[in-house]
């Protein structure tokens, strides 16, 4: 079996649900307190999909827009990213286009997926059914996750990975 160690970076505005996403991911739990990043937060999570077992490394960054730019530096030497929108506030889906579109100016195309978070206030969504098909026939991987009930939260994290594996990053 081969054993990979892969760097992941979580990216997305303030309180779309980066962090926990990466909680209920990584220890199976939701805390309804929410303590903004500051910086980076760096936690660990193996998986093995196929014949092959990757350490995840999972980077959760800071959300606020005028670090933008440092978020940008801590792609350096990732596999792949994970983009966080919320999916009851539509400019948080402006804020992942837009940092989508920063990442892929970058020389390698780095895989990625956009969790739509917060899946369980489904009646207060703002993010429509027609932008999430627009995403996904430009070839996004698009998951509607929520950290509440950890609903999809493990399969956004395992799509990557296979992508991952898929691309040799």
């Amino acid at each position: 079996m081969t054993v990979l160690e892969k760097k992941i970076c979580m990216m997305g505005a303030p309180g779309v649900g980066k962090t926990s996403l990466v909680r209920r991911f990584v220890d199976s739990v939701f805390s309804e307190k929410y303590l903004s990043t500051i910086g980076v937060k760096i936690d660990k999570k193996s998986v093995t999909v196929e014949d092959t077992t990757l350490n995840l490394m999972l980077w959760d960054l800071q959300g606020e827009e005028r670090y933008q730019w440092v978020r940008l530096q801590y792609l350096r030497g990732a596999s792949g990213y994970i983009l966080v929108a919320d999916g009851t506030r539509p400019d948080t889906l402006e804020i992942a286009l837009g940092l989508q579109e920063n990442a892929a100016g970058r020389a390698e195309q780095l895989p990625f997926i956009l969790c739509l978070n917060k899946a369980d206030l489904w009646g207060q969504w703002g993010i429509t059914a027609t932008q999430q098909e627009w995403l996904k026939e430009k070839g996004w991987t698009v998951v509607q996750t929520s950290a509440k009930s950890g609903d999809s939260v493990e399969e956004a994290f395992l799509s990557l990975a296979r992508q991952i594996i898929a691309q040799g990053t």
